[in-house]
């Protein structure tokens, strides 16, 4: 009988791993491309230097590799929008910066609910 207990508390503790596990990684990876969208946008308009901007910019990345390396799921759809942001050229247009952070802001409000 105990061994079912315990057979039954490894599997549960195996479910929790997954989408709300990752919810703080998805959440900082929404929150750096957002920074990331600001920086740009800032650049664009000269109101930043060229060697903060890079640094700033080099910064943002390296975090997000932190943080898709972190994550339980890596092939999710979360996963993938963070994959597109690492993709995106260091002077990414804003815009699409900020479509890759509200992306990601549905699927973590869509956790956050569940």
């Amino acid at each position: 009988m105990s061994r079912c207990w315990f057979l039954l508390a490894l599997l549960l503790a195996g479910c929790s791993k997954g989408p709300q596990a990752d919810l703080p990684y998805i959440s900082e990876a929404r929150s750096l491309a957002a920074e990331w969208a600001l920086v740009n946008e800032q650049a664009a308009r000269n109101k930043l230097t060229a060697n903060y901007t890079d640094t700033l910019r080099d910064s943002f990345r390296e975090q997000l590799q932190r943080t898709s390396e972190s994550l339980t799921q890596p092939d999710s759809a979360y996963g993938q929008e963070i994959n597109a942001i690492l993709a995106e050229p260091a002077d990414a247009p804003p815009e699409e910066l900020r479509a890759h952070a509200g992306k990601l802001k549905q699927i973590e409000d869509g956790l956050e609910s569940a």
